[in-house]
């Protein structure tokens, strides 16, 4: 199972949270590396997380349309 440790962004759905992940990459002809956001609907069974708390998630199995991830542990 992968984990992957993001930031809180939408607690607005109920038992979901979308969380944001900043990875780097490197650009193939100038070499110049840039950042890239992804978004993750994460399944929060009891609605513990608020906006801008720092988390880790793990993948799961489907659970609806776009949840494909469940939360782990809230660091902070």
């Amino acid at each position: 199972m992968r984990t992957i440790k993001g930031i809180v962004t939408s607690t607005k759905m109920d038992k979901t949270i979308v969380v944001s992940v900043h990875t780097y990459k490197s650009h193939s002809k100038y070499k110049k590396r840039y950042r890239v956001t992804k978004k993750f609907y994460v399944h929060d069974e009891n609605n513990t997380c608020k906006e801008n708390d720092v988390v880790v998630i793990k993948e799961s199995q489907p659970l609806s349309k776009l949840k494909r991830w469940a939360l782990v542990e809230k660091l902070s």
